[in-house]
């Protein structure tokens, strides 16, 4: 559970450093493309799981 309170934390710092830079963020930017992200980790888990 640490590393996942770690890598959140990067990110919100990342976050906060590419605002301030105004660079435009390296995720997508909408929920739809959030949760395309987490279906392929879904996707890669379930399978890895099953075999």
């Amino acid at each position: 559970m640490g590393v996942v309170i770690i890598s959140f934390l990067t990110g919100i710092a990342l976050g906060i450093v590419f605002s301030l830079l105004k660079l435009p963020i390296p995720a997508p930017p909408n929920f739809a493309g959030v949760m395309g992200i987490v279906g392929v980790y879904a996707g890669f888990v379930l399978i890895n799981n099953i075999m």
